[in-house]
């Protein structure tokens, strides 16, 4: 088979394509699964292929590229005034097809998979920082609401640290003192 566009729209399990043979000629439209997509693409000649950017469209973008097609990456917000009507995954398909055709469209660089891996990294470390300080600035937070105040900072793990020692000896004593058994058996009365 010959297409001159051929526009996907990805999704978890199942995908949507919208294959042109030409301007007049009438949409080829498939429903593929991931196995199914694979076989599609490698059966037909090379042609150029629009993809709206969102998971795992740079790896189908590296996976068509290398089976000779023409890849272009979209954001969703260039595709959208393309869409005819209603929202489904045919008419999203229908709408990549048309914006893929256009000479003024904008499109995602493709990344390489070191380059993806890479981000990958990056991303994944700075999640981990913001936990970090999440995680820092909550044990302060509760700590103060016991009278233990430490400074800003996850440089003062260490006298956070310190201080939450000060609290679960604290926390013992109180469960030694007589108070703290006569609130659990309040405790337990309502339970």
């Amino acid at each position: 088979m010959k297409f001159i566009r051929i526009g996907v729209d990805l999704a978890k399990n199942y995908f949507q394509s919208h294959a042109l043979s030409s301007e007049d000629a009438p949409a080829v439209k498939r429903k593929l699964t991931r196995r199914t997509m694979r076989e599609f693409f490698s059966k037909i000649e090379p042609c150029r292929v629009g993809i709206e950017a969102c998971g795992s469209a740079r790896y189908w973008a590296r996976e068509l590229k290398a089976m000779g097609h023409d890849v272009s990456l979209m954001l969703l917000a260039y595709t959208k005034p393309y869409v005819k009507r209603g929202k489904n995954d045919a008419v999203d398909a229908e709408a990549i097809c048309e914006a893929v055709s256009r000479p003024a469209m904008r499109f995602v660089p493709i990344r390489s998979a070191d380059q993806q891996a890479t981000l990958m990294l990056h991303n994944t470390r700075e999640l981990l920082v913001k936990q970090r300080t999440m995680s820092v600035n909550a044990l302060r937070g509760h700590l103060a609401e016991f009278g233990l105040v430490v400074a800003k900072g996850a440089g003062r793990v260490d006298e956070l640290l310190g201080a939450t020692r000060l609290f679960r000896t604290l926390l013992s004593w109180l469960q030694r003192c007589s108070v703290s058994k006569l609130m659990r058996s309040e405790a337990r009365s309502m339970i």
